[in-house]
C-alpha cells in the first residue's frame, strides 16, 4: 500500500495524518504532497521525517490511494491525473461531489455502493456528513419527508487564515481579513457564495448532497448556515419531517444503534452535545431530542461533530479503510 496525502501542510491535511495515526491504517509507503511551493518542507510522521513533494512527483510515484485535501481548483486539475496512472483518489473538495459520474460516500451510510473502478470518489460537505450520520437508520425506519437544518460553524470550516482572524481579534491585533466582517463576537449568516436564488453554496451543498447520499431526491431540505467564533466543531439544530410517526423512546434506540453515533441527552443534568466536548472526537454526538409539537411526524435534534474529523479527515480515512478491507485497492 502506497499512500498519498495531498495537502498534508493544512489544517485537514494534518488532521489525515493523525487520524491515520490513531486507526493504525496500513500502509508500506506514505507519499506527503502539497504545492510547489511547500515542496522540500520537511514534515514528521510517527516519529519518522519526510520530505513534502509536489503534485508532478507524487502522480509518477504512482500511489494506491491518495487522499485529497487541498481545495477544488486542484483537485479539478490533478485528480483526474491521479486516477489515470490507477490511483484511487478520495476528494475532500466540492469538485467531484454533485458529478453524476462520481460516488458521494459516507461509509455508514453508502459504502456497499463503492465499486473497484471507482477512481475519484467524493468526500461529502462536513456539515452534511454529520446530518446524514444522524439521520441515516432514521430514515430507514420512519422515511425522511422534509428537512429543515440550521447550522453554527466553526471557523475552522475555513481554514487556519480565518483562525488567525478570530484570534487576533480576540487580541486586539491587526490581521488580515478572511471574512467580510469581524467573526469574534460576532455571528455571520454567510457561509461560500450567495447563489442567485438568495442561498449560499454551502446550504446548496447540504441540500443537494443530502439527496445523493440517501439517493432520494424526494427528500425536501431547507438550510441556513452560519459561521460562529468557536472551535471544535459544528453544531445543528435538525428539524426533521417523517412519513410515519415516531415513538421518542424508539428514537433513541435506533439512534443507540446507528453507526458513527454517540447520543448525549439528558437535559435534566445538562448533558447536550457542544464542540467543545467533540473536539478531537470521531463520532457525531446527538442530543435535545424532542418532538416537534407544532405538527405531526416532526422531530427537533441537536447534531455536532468535529468538523476536521468526521466532517473531512475521518470520513476520508474510512472511505480508504473500506476499500482497503474489501480488496479494492
Amino acid at each position: 500500500m502506497k499512500l498519498a496525502v495531498v495537502g498534508a501542510t493544512g489544517l485537514v491535511g494534518s488532521e489525515i495524518l493523525e487520524v491515520l495515526d490513531e486507526h493504525n491504517f496500513p500502509f508500506n509507503e506514505l507519499l506527503l504532497v502539497a504545492s510547489e511551493r511547500s515542496a522540500g518542507k520537511k514534515m514528521t510522521f510517527k516519529g519518522k521525517e519526510y520530505t513534502v513533494m509536489g503534485l508532478k512527483q507524487a502522480v509518477s510515484e504512482k500511489p494506491d490511494i491518495a487522499i485529497f485535501s487541498a481545495g477544488g481548483s486542484t483537485s479539478l486539475e490533478w485528480a483526474p491525473q491521479f486516477a489515470a496512472v490507477g490511483t484511487i483518489v478520495i476528494d475532500n473538495s466540492s469538485a467531484w461531489r454533485m458529478d453524476p459520474t462520481k460516488k458521494l460516500i459516507v461509509p455508514e451510510i453508502n459504502a456497499k455502493d463503492l465499486r473497484i473502478d471507482d477512481r475519484i470518489i467524493a468526500n461529502p460537505n462536513c456539515s452534511t456528513i454529520q446530518m446524514v450520520v444522524a439521520l441515516n437508520l432514521l430514515h430507514k425506519r420512519y422515511g425522511i419527508k422534509r428537512i429543515v437544518v440550521s447550522t453554527y460553524q466553526s471557523v475552522t470550516g475555513t481554514g487556519k487564515a480565518a483562525v488567525d482572524q478570530m484570534m487576533a481579534e480576540r487580541n486586539g491585533q491587526p490581521v488580515e481579513m478572511v471574512y467580510p466582517h469581524k467573526i469574534d463576537m460576532n455571528v455571520l449568516p454567510h457561509i461560500d457564495v450567495f447563489q442567485p436564488n438568495g442561498y449560499t453554496k454551502e446550504e446548496m451543498k447540504m441540500i443537494n448532497e443530502t439527496k445523493k447520499i440517501f439517493g432520494d431526491d424526494n427528500i425536501q431540505v431547507t438550510a441556513t448556515t452560519v459561521r460562529i467564533p468557536t472551535m471544535g466543531g459544528h453544531s445543528e439544530a435538525v428539524n426533521v419531517e417523517f412519513h410515519r410517526d415516531f415513538d421518542l423512546k424508539e428514537v433513541k434506540e435506533i439512534l443507540a444503534k446507528t453507526p458513527g453515533v454517540a447520543i448525549q441527552d439528558d437535559p435534566v443534568n445538562n448533558v447536550y452535545p457542544m464542540p467543545l466536548t467533540a473536539h478531537k472526537k470521531d463520532e457525531v454526538f446527538v442530543g435535545r431530542l424532542r418532538r416537534d409539537e407544532s405538527q405531526p411526524n416532526t422531530l427537533n435534534m441537536w447534531v455536532v461533530a468535529d468538523n476536521l474529523r468526521k466532517g473531512a479527515a475521518t470520513n476520508a480515512v474510512q472511505i480508504a479503510e473500506y476499500l482497503s478491507a474489501h480488496s479494492m485497492v
